[in-house]
C-alpha cells in the first residue's frame, strides 16, 4: 500500500479538472453555513436588544427581561454551536484542499501525493464526521461572538438593578431588586454568577483545546 502510494506522485487533467470543481464546492457549502452561523449571531442581538428596550424603558420597569433573554441566549448559542460544526466540515476539507494541494502545486510544482493526504480526505467523504467537539464549537461561538453578547446583558442587567428606580444605597438593597417572585435576591445572583463563569470557563477550555489543535495541524494529515 505504501509503496503504491509513493510510487504515485502525479494526477492526470481529468483529475485536477475533479479536485478543482470538488473545492468549488466545498467552498459553496462553507459560504452557505457560515451565513447559517451570522443569523443565530442576529437573532441573539435582536433579542437581547429588545430585552434592553423594555427592561430600560422607565424606572419602575423590571429586570426580569434581561434574566429571560438568557435562555434565549443559551438556546441561540447552541443552535450556532451545532451549525458551527457543520460548517467546520466544509471549512477543514477546503483548507486542506489548500494546504496540501493548491500550495504544494503552486509552490513546487509537486502535489506531495506520497504524504497521504488524498486518502485521509477521501477517508472522510466516505465516513463523514464532525472535526471537532460540541464543547469546542461552543466555546469557539463564544470567544469570538457570544462572549461581547453575554457581557452586555450582564453589564445591562447589573447596571438595571444598581440605578432603577433610584442609585443603589446598601447591598440589602440590591438583593431585594434581585429578588423575582419567591425565588430570593442572592440565589438569583449565585445563579447569574453561575451562568457567567460557566460560559467562560468553556471558553477559556476551548482557547486551550485550540492552542493544542493548532500544533498538532503541523502532522500534514491533521483536520478540524
Amino acid at each position: 500500500m505504501d509503496g503504491q502510494q509513493n510510487s504515485r506522485k502525479s494526477l492526470d487533467t481529468a483529475e485536477i479538472g475533479a479536485l478543482a470543481h470538488l473545492y468549488r464546492a466545498e467552498i459553496y457549502r462553507s459560504t452557505i453555513w457560515r451565513t447559517r452561523l451570522d443569523t443565530t449571531t442576529n437573532w441573539s442581538v435582536v433579542t437581547l436588544g429588545v430585552a434592553l428596550s423594555i427592561t430600560f424603558s422607565s424606572p419602575q420597569a423590571s429586570p426580569l427581561p434581561l434574566v429571560l433573554v438568557g435562555i434565549l441566549i443559551i438556546f441561540f448559542l447552541m443552535l450556532e454551536a451545532r451549525r458551527y460544526r457543520y460548517f467546520n466540515v466544509w471549512r477543514a476539507r477546503c483548507r486542506w484542499m489548500e494546504l496540501n494541494f493548491m500550495a504544494p502545486m503552486l509552490r513546487d510544482g509537486d502535489l506531495r501525493l506520497e504524504t497521504g493526504w488524498q486518502d485521509r480526505l477521501a477517508e472522510d467523504y466516505r465516513r463523514p464526521a464532525y472535526h471537532v467537539s460540541l464543547r469546542t464549537a461552543i466555546g469557539r461561538r463564544i470567544r469570538r461572538n457570544y462572549f461581547w453578547i453575554l457581557l452586555i446583558q450582564t453589564a445591562a442587567y447589573l447596571g438595571k438593578l444598581g440605578v432603577h428606580p433610584t442609585p443603589l444605597q446598601s447591598a440589602g438593597e440590591l438583593l431585594e431588586r434581585a429578588a423575582i417572585g419567591p425565588i430570593p435576591g442572592w440565589l438569583v445572583l449565585a445563579l447569574g454568577l453561575a451562568y457567567c463563569l460557566s460560559w467562560g470557563a468553556i471558553a477559556l477550555w476551548s482557547l486551550r483545546e485550540d492552542r493544542k489543535r493548532a500544533r498538532w495541524r503541523q502532522d500534514p494529515l491533521g483536520m478540524g
